[in-house]
């Protein structure tokens, strides 16, 4: 990649700094890791909104909603008591997520935080901090308690198949969430990585994005192109090069202008 020039390298740190901001967080999904102050709740509350983060934002933030309410607003007790185990399977939850792909997830977050007390700590027990791809070998280590605890099935609408070639987008927003300190949109609660080893939640319209910025020349919205664009933005802030997130988020219209 060659350098960004400097006018695109000016809108994206103007935009990430307009859109970064606590106004943002009332119309996100990151309200709901915000209504809890336990980490575990906070993990549980950000796994499952990232989990539902497709379609139109005003539908995710009401389903996550919802979804919660059956916890009654309780994630982490929920899960150690099983309470999942009550719900019908076939109820929709969202879209295409039914509660039976919630109990798929939720079996192996119990088994989780039985054995290692957060996913902040099944993190670092899975060696994913000195990974070059920490996501995708955390995601591999909870998948694989997931199969355990659903009898060896797997659940590519609760966790994503293919790790080789997935985005990864719905772990990647959720570690945002959990692993950006700024203390301004982004909870920031874990310790086992650092946000200069996150990379960019990356879905259609962020990749649209930053092609038409120039910053993004595959035209997957695949793993590789999520490691593309994450090196690039790395050259802008390496210590934080998800801070960008907000500016491909926010540009949207005005990208395909530039």
């Amino acid at each position: 990649m060659n350098q960004i020039p400097a006018d695109i390298r000016t809108l994206l740190d103007s935009e990430a700094a307009r859109i970064n901001h606590p106004s943002f967080i009332d119309d996100d999904p990151v309200q709901f890791p915000r209504r809890f102050t336990s980490v575990p709740d906070i993990e549980i509350a950000a796994l499952i909104a990232a989990t539902v983060a497709w379609g139109n934002r005003k539908m995710i933030c009401r389903d996550a909603d919802r979804i919660l309410a059956l916890m009654d607003n309780r994630p982490y007790d929920y899960v150690m008591d099983e309470g999942y185990e009550d719900l019908p399977p076939e109820k929709n939850l969202h879209r295409t997520f039914f509660a039976r792909h919630l109990q798929y997830l939720l079996r192996g977050l119990r088994k989780v935080y039985q054995k290692h007390g957060s996913l902040d700590a099944l993190c670092r027990d899975s060696g994913a901090p000195h990974s070059e791809a920490p996501a995708w070998e955390l995601t591999a280590a909870l998948a694989e308690v997931c199969r355990q605890e659903n009898s060896g099935a797997e659940c590519p609408r609760a966790l994503p198949g293919n790790l080789k070639a997935t985005a990864l987008k719905r772990i990647n927003m959720a570690l945002r969430w959990l692993v950006r300190d700024d203390g301004i949109v982004d909870l920031g609660v874990w310790k086992s990585l650092k946000p200069n080893q996150l990379y960019i939640p990356l879905d259609v319209h962020v990749g649209n994005t930053a092609r038409n910025l120039g910053i993004l020349g595959r035209r997957s919205n695949d793993r590789k192109a999520v490691e593309q664009l994450t090196s690039t933005l790395r050259t802008l802030r390496p210590e934080d090069p998800v801070f960008y997130d907000y500016a491909l988020f926010g540009i949207g219209v005005t990208a395909k202008q530039v």
